[in-house]
């Protein structure tokens, strides 16, 4: 006799870059194993890839992880965690006022959502006549760059592989950048003046991301501060 299946519930959000409601579930103990394994081993794409299969599954195959924006990966990810083991994460946080002492925080994971930067747009106009479209950072841009960390060094690989479209008003013509080589969109990038490459970067700076403020209180000096969380590893 065959051994009886258990139901797994389903649960809803909304996408937060799209406001569509998707349908999502709890994983499962086999995935909830992959994913052990994978942050055990340290290696990030291990990770990357372990967060892609849940989602997946976990969305019903519903969900386009491949294009998706960080954030909204992050976001479902977060929720998929809530309901399957637990909707408190505690969190070991780093008092602000001397760097050194630990807090074990609770955070309900429930009340984490997705924020946008003051002021943020993914048009960025260069000069009257010229401007661009930017795109979101996707989950697989991890794996060859480090999106937590947007500096100096690696900050124009991030710009080319985030550039959708260049366009001309005066010649009214767009330039779409799958349609170009990165040695050409890295050409275009170096001629920005220093305003127009930090509007670029604003755009980074800004954009939208998992985001949750809590207040903790130091035990040795007493001294209350808030301390915000941003990006999913920060809530584990």
């Amino acid at each position: 006799m065959a051994l009886p299946k258990i139901n797994t519930p389903t649960y809803e959000l909304v996408v937060p870059s799209t406001d569509k409601k998707l349908k999502y579930r709890p994983f499962l103990v086999k995935e909830e194993k992959i994913l052990m394994i994978a942050m055990e081993s340290g290696e990030q794409p291990a990770i990357i890839d372990a967060v892609k299969d849940i989602v997946k599954s976990c969305t019903f195959e519903k969900f386009d992880i491949s294009n998706a924006p960080i954030f909204d990966v992050e976001y479902i990810f977060l929720n998929i965690r809530a309901k399957s083991v637990g909707e408190i994460s505690t969190v070991n946080m780093r008092c602000p006022d001397d760097e050194e002492t630990f807090v074990p925080t609770e955070i309900d994971l429930t009340k984490v959502g997705v924020e946008m930067g003051e002021e943020h747009t993914n048009k960025i106009e260069l000069t009257e006549e010229m401007g661009m479209v930017m795109t979101y950072p996707s989950l697989d841009s991890f794996i060859d760059f480090d999106t937590t960390n947007i500096n100096a060094s690696n900050m124009l690989d991030i710009i080319v592989t985030c550039i959708k479209q260049i366009y001309d008003k005066k010649g009214e013509e767009v330039f779409e950048a799958k349609d170009s080589t990165r040695k050409e969109l890295v050409e275009f990038i170096e001629q920005l003046n220093s305003k127009q490459f930090a509007d670029v970067q604003k755009f980074f700076d800004t954009m939208p991301r998992l985001k949750h403020t809590v207040k903790i209180e130091n035990p040795k000096t007493k001294k209350k501060s808030e301390v915000t969380l941003t990006g999913l590893n920060d809530f584990f």
